[in-house]
């Protein structure tokens, strides 16, 4: 799939610092045909939602509204990159915006693809207003949904990054379902100091339970449970 340079990097993630989790959902339009916008704006508009509408791919990384919360109606066949190019990259570089497919030429590989990848749905025009208005509140649902995941991760995150470098072998040791005699073992510690390290560990994450530091544990990202193996 080709997709130029200038798209690949205008389609990153906006920093922690640019979002603005407090703002209403934006649904995002992009149709190269005006009609449809304008129809499909006044819709969402109807239904107490904010729309934003553009006519190409660039237009819309230009706009630099891919941060905000919100899904966003996106056709297929547009000038330059196509729909699909956009939910491919947007997923490659960790920004998995809810897209709602609308097109007027669709077909069944086509719309395996787009669900596979992770669509809210793919709709041919012309579509039930009703239709296509449950399908959003599907993906702004979704939307609030990964935001909160990913606010309890960076919390996590954060927290994790709190811990001295013994505390998080212990964390990870204990993860494994390692016993505080084992881990003092390979550690070469006293078990006494492997429960001074769990309760400090346990402190530092804000943890109740031994499920939860597993649970937390298997939910940090790959490479820092590897830092924290060694």
């Amino acid at each position: 799939m080709q997709v130029d340079q200038q798209l690949l990097r205008r389609s990153a993630p906006l920093s922690p610092q640019r979002r603005s989790e407090a703002e209403q959902p934006l649904v995002i339009i992009v149709d190269d045909d005006a009609s449809v916008r304008e129809a499909l704006s006044e819709l969402i508009l109807s239904a107490g939602l904010q729309p934003i509408c553009f006519a190409s791919i660039n237009e819309l990384l230009d706009a630099d509204v891919m941060g905000s919360p919100g899904c966003m109606i996106l056709d297929v066949r547009l000038p330059g990159a196509s729909g699909l190019d956009l939910q491919h990259h947007l997923a490659q570089n960790g920004n998995p915006k809810p897209i709602i497919f609308l097109t007027g030429y669709g077909d069944i590989p086509m719309t395996v693809q787009a669900m596979k990848a992770g669509a809210i749905d793919f709709l041919t025009k012309p579509v039930r207003d009703q239709t296509l208005l449950d399908a959003v509140m599907v993906g702004i649902e979704r939307d609030r949904a990964q935001r909160g995941k990913a606010r309890v991760a960076r919390l996590h995150l954060e927290h994790y990054k709190t811990l001295t470098r013994r505390e998080r072998q212990v964390m990870c040791a204990v993860a494994l379902g390692r016993l505080n005699k084992q881990i003092a073992f390979d550690l070469n510690i006293s078990e006494v100091t492997v429960k001074l390290h769990r309760s400090n560990v346990m402190r530092k994450m804000q943890l109740a339970s031994v499920g939860e530091l597993v649970r937390l544990w298997e939910a940090l990202p790959a490479e820092v449970r590897e830092r924290g193996e060694a």
